[in-house]
């Protein structure tokens, strides 16, 4: 059960300080928008390769980006432990999730509330990791979308039925009132934003949401 604060939720002045803040986490989620895939605009790579430089847990990339197959890889390439692809927007998954293991991190496909697993289901062999958006991406504190919990639970089971160490991440909402349920539901990755860095103490956050989910295992 691991525990990925979202700095979508940090102060962008600050970001040192905010990713020191969450030094007992297992990774920092880091949001790359690209106002075309989704309408907001975040950070890229010079920011990302900054990032890594100072990050005292590894990075976990969340590209909501237009043409992955050619943008992903660099941020495998720069160092970021985790990167995550739209499968809404990738041209040629396979290629794109192996470019993504050359370069040492870890391949993931993400999955828009409204995007049905099961089509893609014969690219878990490719994959680590599987992220199911619990709300429509492109902005932080937005209400939890429960009924993703279905499409959780089918990733589980395929990956059960398959084999292999796949980890299924959730992000969007989660937080000490909806952690349990995506834990039941079969995830083991959670992204929170609000919850950590809304919290006074984010290290508290992360304990508290790391209690809740450590009796869940997979």
């Amino acid at each position: 059960m691991q525990i990925s604060p979202s700095i979508l939720a940090a102060d962008f002045a600050n970001l040192q300080h905010e990713l020191e803040a969450i030094a007992t986490a297992d990774w920092a989620h880091v949001d790359v928008m690209d106002n075309h895939f989704v309408p907001n605009l975040t950070l890229g790579l010079p920011v990302v390769e900054s990032l890594l430089k100072v990050s005292p847990v590894p990075i976990d990339c969340h590209l909501m980006i237009e043409d992955p197959d050619r943008w992903a890889p660099p941020y495998a390439e720069a160092g970021a432990g985790s990167v995550t692809f739209h499968i809404e927007a990738a041209a040629d998954p396979v290629t794109l999730a192996r470019d993504i293991r050359a370069q040492g991190a870890r391949a993931s496909m993400a999955l828009k509330p409204g995007t049905p697993f099961a089509p893609y289901e014969e690219l878990l062999p490719e994959l680590d990791m599987v992220l199911v958006m619990t709300v429509e991406p492109g902005f932080g504190g937005q209400a939890f979308m429960a009924d993703q919990m279905p499409k959780v639970r089918e990733v589980r089971e395929a990956v059960r039925r398959r084999g292999g160490e796949i980890w299924i991440q959730v992000d969007g909402g989660v937080s000490g009132e909806t952690i349990e349920r995506c834990a039941e539901a079969g995830a083991d990755v959670f992204v929170a934003g609000s919850a950590v860095y809304g919290a006074e103490s984010a290290a508290e956050a992360i304990e508290d949401l790391r209690a809740q989910v450590s009796g869940h295992a997979h």
